[in-house]
């Protein structure tokens, strides 16, 4: 059995596989082994949790992992692993996940479009509660650049990433928080960002 540790990658709603590649790909550099989850964001967001569950079952045969989830797939993460006790972590991250609803996806889903463009997750962005209920370390990465679709609906009270407002993204009982001016679809991509999570896997901590 190998040591390395292994990552498992969670994508937003909308978002192909394809979208962690430059993640996966600096993860594999710095020694970890990452595995993409891909799932179909609009599909019912249960059936979506126990698909995760079962894949993580297969990969991980037991071992413990780190998990990054980028938006919709942060509150996959988030809901998973709390529903699921029996599936070992030794940390997540959560990537501009809008935890505890969404604004912009309200806002979107007061059209007969949008909801159709959210499918099975459109129920999500209601006001939450979002609690961490594991003892493995939690960090949250919330962009503060507001560039992104959600703009485009009109302004998002508060700050935010241009999709997810910050608050939206705070959990009960997580470990940390970080705050970068960055937005919502850069947030896989920027090299900051990704120096971050690396220390966070490493020690529990961003700074």
């Amino acid at each position: 059995m190998s040591d390395t540790p292994e990552v498992i990658l969670a994508p937003g709603l909308w978002m192909p596989g394809a979208a962690m590649a430059l993640l996966y790909a600096r993860l594999s550099r710095a020694g970890y082994a990452p595995h993409v989850f891909t799932y179909r964001g609009r599909s019912p967001f249960e059936g979506n949790v126990a698909r995760l569950a079962r894949f993580l079952r297969q990969a991980l045969a037991g071992r413990p992992a780190h998990f990054i989830g980028h938006s919709l797939g942060g509150v996959l993460v988030l809901d998973t692993l709390n529903a699921h006790p029996d599936i070992g972590v030794a940390s997540a991250v959560l990537l501009g996940a809008p935890v505890r609803g969404s604004f912009a996806g309200r806002r979107l889903g007061s059209a007969k479009v949008g909801r159709w463009m959210m499918g099975g997750c459109g129920e999500l962005w209601q006001e939450r509660e979002a609690v961490w209920k594991r003892d493995a370390p939690l960090g949250v990465v919330a962009g503060t650049m507001r560039l992104g679709l959600g703009r485009a609906l009109g302004r998002l009270p508060g700050e935010n990433d241009g999709v997810v407002r910050v608050d939206e993204t705070r959990v009960e009982g997580m470990t940390a928080q970080a705050l970068v001016p960055v937005g919502h679809s850069m947030l896989i991509a920027s090299g900051s960002v990704f120096r971050r999570v690396e220390r966070f896997m490493r020690a529990g901590r961003f700074e």
